[in-house]
């Protein structure tokens, strides 16, 4: 499994991304984040792989080639599980969610893609 998370802080406020990633895993509500329109970005996700089989409400398959992915959510961030999901598709996962101004941190490296690290 490859785990990508997706956040937006307030404006002015920059934290330790790890632990906010912590706190986001473990469902807790981060001081300093924005809420984020959760099934708006469910829906987005769903129409920009709309030809992936939905498995539930929060799960996709490829049905003509590698990989699947489960979406987790808290109010504050959306937490895609990748199940043998190939780089350009998970590039995918992140180009849809920067449309919602959410860079991508990425716990195995760790890195958070925002404009601070640019």
């Amino acid at each position: 499994m490859y785990e990508l998370l997706f956040w937006r802080y307030q404006d002015g406020i920059y934290l330790n991304h790890h632990l906010v990633y912590e706190a986001l895993v473990e469902q807790e509500i981060v001081e300093g984040l924005e809420e984020l329109p959760v099934m708006v970005i469910i829906n987005r996700i769903n129409s920009v792989f709309s030809n992936w089989e939905k498995v539930d409400e929060f799960s996709w398959k490829n049905t003509t080639g590698k990989g699947a992915f489960h979406i987790k959510t808290t109010p504050q961030s959306i937490q895609i599980d990748c199940y043998g999901t190939e780089g350009k598709t998970m590039n995918l996962l992140a180009d849809t969610m920067e449309e919602f101004k959410c860079p991508l941190y990425d716990p195995q490296i760790p890195v958070r893609y925002d404009e601070m690290n640019e």
